[in-house]
């Protein structure tokens, strides 16, 4: 029987002829329709595996830090836990930063310069020629601390040279002798507590390889911090012309150097007991004793606030100066700096007028 165009197709096919191309049409759709689907899913996962390389290969990179990192923060050890959100953090953003003096009705100083910072608060409390450049004498050692602990290997053996000698006679020293052999830790214990300008430069030569080259090292150190109002020649700051730092340089030094735990420990203690060894072998056993009089027990700082430890320094062209730190009846920290007062007397009267400025 053969189909119509009207019917079932062409009239020169059969029936089932027909039936079969039209199956086979089918069919061929089918094929194309699974071809075409299965490569729009190909388009589709390219699509999105391109999108998760640039979201978390690229886009990944330029994250908003929600919880930048931050030295308040009580996993790396700090007080004061603070919590910044949406910016990462600033050079300064722990420190205390002024444009100028400040503060300075709020107490009557005759000393050169002076100030007193909030460490928590973030605040300078008072000011008095911060940024003026002065001979610092022995806070100079707060320094040659910070390089001693960052360069240096506090268990290493030191065996002292005749560099011990060259220093001014009649100067603070630790009575250490050319031969004798002790600890870089207890050479840093002897420089912050009796103020040794001999274990001054044994640790400059030790650490730095030479005093110039350690001296280079402290120079460079300051300038990390920021501390443009600083020149060092030597590290014990015995006088010398162009060796000088400002109030707020020793500020910035002072507040990096806490971060090291020996430093605290040291700038805290009445006194040292070390024992080392002569070069005949000999034993040694001393007591190094601190400089600080609120330490020994000779100063009294005002009701309610508590000395923490600090550095003392004396020259004659430097007057009395004295770095510290207090805190207050809730453990909140304060850095207090005065620099050239006329009698070690009116150093500690005056120190207690900035103290006094702490609101408990």
């Amino acid at each position: 029987m053969k189909c119509t165009d009207n019917q079932n197709g062409p009239s020169f096919y059969t029936e089932r002829e027909w039936i079969r191309i039209q199956a086979k049409e089918k069919e061929e759709k089918k094929k194309l329709f699974r071809l075409g689907l299965i490569l729009g899913l190909l388009i589709a996962a390219t699509l999105v595996l391109g999108f998760l390389v640039y979201y978390f290969v690229f886009r990944s990179h330029d994250y908003t830090l929600y919880l930048p990192y931050n030295r308040s923060d009580a996993v790396y050890g700090a007080q004061n836990l603070q919590l910044h959100t949406g910016v990462s953090p600033a050079f300064a953003e722990d420190l205390c930063v002024t444009a100028g003096d400040t503060g300075t009705g709020l107490a009557s100083l005759s000393s050169y310069s002076a100030g007193l910072f909030d460490e928590n608060g973030r605040e300078v409390v008072y000011g008095k020629d911060l940024f003026t450049q002065r001979s610092p004498a022995s806070i100079t050692k707060i320094m040659t601390a910070l390089v001693a602990l960052k360069y240096g290997n506090l268990d290493d053996q030191v065996t002292v040279t005749d560099i011990v000698k060259d220093i001014e006679y009649g100067s603070s020293v630790c009575d250490i002798h050319e031969g004798d052999v002790l600890s870089l830790r207890q050479l840093v214990y002897g420089l912050l507590i009796a103020s040794g300008n001999d274990a001054a430069m044994m640790i400059a030569e030790h650490v730095g390889g030479s005093v110039d080259q350690f001296v280079a090292l402290m120079n460079e150190e300051a300038a990390a911090l920021g501390a443009t109002d600083t020149h060092f020649l030597n590290p014990h700051g015995l006088t010398q012309e162009g060796h000088y730092t400002s109030v707020y340089d020793i500020y910035l030094m002072f507040h990096a150097a806490l971060e090291y735990d020996v430093f605290q420990d040291a700038v805290s203690r009445t006194n040292y007991y070390a024992e080392y060894t002569r070069g005949d072998g000999s034993p040694v056993a001393v007591t190094w004793e601190s400089t600080d009089l609120y330490l020994t027990g000779d100063a009294e700082p005002p009701e309610g606030i508590t000395v923490f430890g600090g550095k003392t320094g004396t020259t004659e062209d430097a007057g009395n100066c004295l770095a510290l730190m207090a805190k207050d009846l809730y453990g909140n920290p304060y850095l207090s700096i005065i620099l050239h007062a006329e009698t070690k007397d009116s150093l500690y009267e005056e120190m207690n007028q900035l103290l006094s400025l702490i609101e408990n």
